[in-house]
């Protein structure tokens, strides 16, 4: 017995003495795979306690180095060295290390951060086949990125900044079905990005700072995961990126961006920090971003937004930072910015209304406002002759279409449909109408303004009283023109010698210059070819309160004599042209389209009277007399609903058509003057042409003809 248990205990220790043997055998392997990435790196200080008889696998991880092993093999290995470290040796071999690297077939998880480590990438990186994350930034590799790591099927994160990678960003990247980190900041990358990045359906961060990308962002609303994307300093543009609503963190600033923002972007619930700095966005700035409910750092300097903000806007309670910078925003900043003290709030550069950062006239906003998106003017050519038949056409047709409203005009008044003013002239600009400040920089507004640079029109801009008083010298009576339901009207003289018409509104309410600011807004947006254009304005305010007593709207001064005046010869005798009357007549229509559909809102009931409509020295038709959103407000009135009581119950757009019906029926009388050629002072001058007005109908098509095919065929006859 004895015997025996001596027997079983030299089995039992010759096994033990195997399994350890073999153990060691195994470590002492991937030591020595360790000990020699050691010396390629010329052992670098962070891998200083590594030697021979240490147990990597239960060495103590820091943050410089950690070597984790699962069932014998190394699966994590983090070697991190010191910021802004060289580059190794001359006799350093990238090739070589990589190679040493690979006799890990075991990893998963690979960093080799700030090691000096140079040269093209090798593609042999990719038999590390069980690769699940990749670290390789802030070395100096060059040269475009591996086509082999293609095959890294389970490749979850990719990190390669702070190289210098050249080349673009491979379409195969896209087959990497489970990459959810793709981060390549800081590199020489180039070129568009490819299409195959919407493949990513796992992304949630893709990084590409501080490369020279260009071109637009491929679609990317389908990366429903998406929570991160970096493209700052880049040349990407000029569409805004179409993504999806998860966003925690973008990132667009400095690049080429130069449209709007879309409606998209105040629906991104989750997002915490939103850059859009150093580009050239336009249009109204979203107020909304301000409270979006997670967001904490807000950056929108450097761009060309536009819109006013208001004192009483809400902003997130997580808020800390925002940057409204070098914009052409107007208004006051919101009260939620100012006074809390854990808010940052810079907004320098804009035209605001507060005086502790500094800020620029308002009247340079509107003029930069105006020539955000004028397109080069195109080299002139001449015209072929299909050109010439389809403005033959085209002229044609706008004469029959003026003359059908005429006609349609008078029926109406056979008809007994046509509604007379007798209600009150409105303008549809109040916050109770449901229209937001920011459609007063509607696009339509802008395509039609953008046509007056060529009119030679001063930017719009705030006049000073003493300014206005010196003027019209202390709004003396020989500078008085005369008194209306637009107050008081003066004709003035600026420094500069030009002449202007002064429009002086007596306010009926004691209200500080904020009160007036949106309607301020609309009337800076009334200039147009055919209307008598706003200039600017000016206050004059209470000494007890410092609130408004009276507002002064200064126009453009038309010294030609009215539409009328030229085609009953009185002035001076002379009568204009039927092809000045055609042109008139084309104007007025212009200019009333204007007023109904190119602002937002439109400007009806505009109580149109041929004695308004004035021409200039080169006889262009200007409409002088129309709605001005200050006079409704002044007396008492909000938007349409104060209409009249009979129009109290009829929907908004019902009463938008009913005063367009009165603008147009207005243009027909103007038409009718235009084609009689004396005055209609009368009702009974309406009636007693009904039975003519086809006659006169016929007449006035064969004149168009006429004049457009002699202008088309015979331009110097």
């Amino acid at each position: 017995m004895a015997k025996a248990f001596r027997y079983s205990a030299i089995l039992l220790c010759v096994v033990l003495v195997l399994l350890i043997s073999g153990s060691e055998q195994l470590q002492s392997s991937q030591g020595e795979t360790l000990l020699r990435i050691q010396r390629l790196l010329n052992y670098p200080s962070s891998l200083s306690s590594w030697n021979s008889s240490i147990d990597f696998c239960n060495s103590e991880p820091n943050a410089s180095v950690t070597v984790a092993c699962y069932e014998k093999s190394i699966t994590q290995l983090h070697i991190v060295g010191n910021k802004g470290t060289p580059l190794l040796p001359r006799n350093f071999s990238i090739d070589s290390f990589v190679t040493t690297v690979v006799g890990l077939p075991s990893l998963k998880v690979l960093t080799l951060v700030s090691l000096g480590l140079w040269g093209p990438l090798p593609g042999k990186i990719a038999r590390l086949s069980s690769l699940e994350i990749l670290n390789m930034s802030s070395n100096f590799l060059y040269d475009a990125i591996p086509q082999e790591l293609s095959s890294l099927s389970g490749l979850q994160s990719l990190g390669l900044d702070d190289n210098m990678f050249a080349g673009e960003v491979p379409n195969w990247i896209g087959s990497l079905q489970v990459l959810s980190v793709l981060s390549l900041r800081k590199n020489m990358l180039n070129g568009s990005l490819p299409d195959s990045l919407s493949n990513l359906e796992n992304l949630r961060v893709l990084a590409l700072a501080h490369n020279y990308f260009k071109g637009e962002v491929p679609d990317l609303s389908s990366l429903t995961n998406l929570q991160v994307l970096d493209l700052e300093d880049n040349a990407f543009g000029p569409q805004f990126p179409q993504l999806g609503n998860k966003l925690v963190s973008l990132v667009l600033s400095r690049n080429k961006f130069r449209d709007g923002l879309p409606a998209e972007v105040t629906s991104y619930y989750q997002l915490q920090r939103l850059d859009l700095s150093n580009n050239t966005f336009v249009g109204p700035f979203p107020q909304s971003l301000l409270s979006l409910p997670s967001v904490t750092y807000l950056n929108i300097a450097d761009n060309k937004f536009t819109g006013m903000l208001f004192e009483n806007q809400s902003c997130s309670a997580d808020l800390e930072f925002v940057d409204l910078s070098s914009n052409l925003m107007t208004g006051h900043m919101p009260n939620c910015l100012l006074q809390d003290s854990k808010k940052k709030a810079l907004y320098a550069g804009n035209c605001l209304a507060t005086g502790d950062q500094d800020q620029r006239p308002i009247s340079i906003c509107r003029n930069e406002a105006l020539a955000v998106g004028i397109l080069p003017q195109q080299k002139k050519r001449k015209p072929s002759k299909a050109i010439i038949a389809i403005s033959v056409i085209g002229g044609i047709v706008g004469g029959i279409a003026l003359v059908g409203l005429i006609f349609l005009a008078v029926r109406k008044v056979k008809s007994g449909k046509t509604i007379r003013k007798s209600t009150i002239r409105l303008i549809a600009e109040n916050a109770s109408t449901g229209y937001p400040t920011k459609l007063l920089s509607d696009a339509r507004y802008i395509s039609q303004t953008m046509k007056l640079g060529a009119l030679g029109l001063p930017a719009y801009r705030t006049f000073s009283l003493e300014e206005l008083e010196e003027a019209t010298n202390n709004f003396d009576t020989s500078a008085f023109m005369g008194e209306g339901s637009q107050g008081q009207i003066y004709r003035g003289r600026l420094k500069d010698g030009s002449f202007v018409v002064i429009r002086c509104l007596k306010m009926k309410r004691s209200h500080g210059t904020h009160n007036f600011m949106h309607h301020i807004e609309l009337i800076s947006k009334l200039r147009h070819r055919h209307l008598v254009s706003a200039l600017g304005h000016g206050f004059e305010y209470y000494l007890d309160d410092s609130s408004v007593s009276r507002i002064f709207l200064v126009f453009e001064y038309v010294p030609n004599g009215t539409l009328r005046s030229w085609i009953s010869g009185g002035h001076a005798g002379q009568k204009i042209h039927w092809t000045h009357r055609i042109a008139a007549a084309i104007g007025v229509a212009k200019g009333i389209q204007f007023l109904h559909t190119g602002i937002v809102p439109g400007v009806y009931s505009n109580n149109l009277k041929i004695t308004d409509v004035l021409l200039d020295q080169n006889l262009v038709a200007k409409i002088s007399s129309y709605n001005l959103p200050l006079l409704a407000e002044n007396r008492g009135m909000v938007g349409h609903g104060a209409s009249s009581g009979a129009s109290k119950d009829l929907s908004l757009s019902a009463r938008i058509n009913q005063d367009e019906k009165v603008d147009v029926y207005d243009f027909g009388l103007i038409l009718l003057e235009i084609l009689l050629g004396r005055s209609l002072t009368s009702g009974n001058d309406v009636d007693v042409l009904q039975d003519q007005v086809t006659d006169i109908f016929l007449w006035f098509l064969y004149l168009v003809c006429r004049e457009t095919l002699s202008n088309a065929f015979f331009p110097h006859h």
